[in-house]
């Protein structure tokens, strides 16, 4: 990794070595300080800092006003932050766990999402919904559900999920940004697990846009959030049989990056899809229907799936045999491979 006096000298941009969650906490300091509409609501995230501690300092900078510690009501304060997008603020809910979103899924499903629609583009919903997600931190039940693919079924709000720290912060400036309601998804797995050099200054990473992490010839993987560092374990050992692979970080889950899919797709023929969500009506199977309309005649083996099972998400024993590991997605890399 380029150090980041390097990069600072490079650019004349101040970086600093952060962890996911740092990032994310320094997004949401540097948008409340250029935007005075811009306020936080969520349970604890004030005095407290947040359950993982996103928001920390933030009320003590910007004021019980601004940064708002709100009741144990998913559905009560995703319907304020409604009325106050309505009325010309930019809200950014945090939903402590996905899991707990499921109270405010009326609010999101029949008004959020709605909005500019019932009103023939006359208002808006400028408002960002934070959630953690996800399997392998022993959360116990309820805490680590991986449903994006229920969101992506609502057209009218798009699903966004960094894998790093550089996307985190920049994924979340375009979000906050953005005149629509976007679902931001932040894998708890990787919130402290790596640290990455981050321009201090504001930048946007355009949402809708997938990012190419390694380039190969061989197999395409596609995959999103806290899989990239398994789907990078797995491709480390394809090497020793001189298999090559496009990693290719989502990074938005709607609207799909199509055109980095068929990019990819044709020039390997190929592919492997990894995601921890539920199999059935997963993200993974719209990605497999992207592909038969774009690059079907490409394909020189059935694609792989690599994901969770279609059961909830078990408690502590059993949680690691759930999710996709390194030795699942190596078995699907040869398999398609060597059809």
């Amino acid at each position: 990794m380029v150090m980041s006096k390097e990069l600072e000298k490079r650019s004349g941009v101040k970086t600093n070595s952060l962890t996911v969650i740092q990032a994310i906490n320094n997004g949401l300091q540097t948008m409340l300080e250029v935007d005075n509409d811009i306020l936080l609501l969520g349970e604890d995230i004030g005095k407290n800092g947040g359950v993982f501690r996103a928001t920390d300092g933030l009320q003590q900078k910007f004021g019980d006003h601004r940064v708002i510690d709100t009741p144990l009501s998913e559905a009560g304060f995703v319907g304020t932050a409604v009325g106050m997008a309505l009325n010309g603020l930019k809200p950014v809910v945090e939903i402590q766990f996905l899991g707990f979103i499921y109270p405010a899924l009326e609010q999101i499903a029949t008004h959020v999402t709605r909005t500019r629609t019932r009103t023939l583009g006359h208002y808006h919903i400028p408002m960002v919904i934070r959630a953690p997600y996800g399997a392998g931190v022993r959360s116990p039940e309820i805490h680590s559900d991986s449903v994006e693919a229920l969101f992506t079924h609502l057209p009218g709000i798009k699903v966004v999920c960094p894998s790093n720290a550089y996307d985190a912060k920049g994924l979340l400036i375009a979000a906050v940004e953005d005149p629509d309601p976007v679902l931001f998804l932040e894998p708890m797995r990787l919130y402290r697990g790596q640290r990455e050099e981050v321009p201090m200054n504001a930048y946007r990473i355009e949402l809708g846009k997938g990012k190419t992490l390694q380039a190969g010839e061989d197999v395409t993987i596609l995959a999103w959030g806290a899989m990239l560092p398994i789907v990078e374990a797995a491709v480390e050992e394809m090497k020793q049989y001189q298999i090559s692979c496009d990693v290719i970080d989502l990074r938005t889950l709607y609207p799909l990056d199509k055109e980095i899919i068929a990019g990819s797709v044709q020039k390997t023929g190929r592919v492997v899809i990894v995601h921890e969500g539920h199999e059935t009506g997963g993200v993974g199977s719209e990605i497999i229907s992207i592909i038969n309309d774009t690059s079907f005649l490409f394909l020189k083996a059935p694609i792989e799936k690599v994901t969770g099972f279609d059961v909830p998400v078990p408690l502590f024993a059993l949680e690691n045999d759930y999710l996709p590991t390194k030795e699942r997605v190596s078995k699907a890399i040869k398999q398609v491979y060597e059809f």
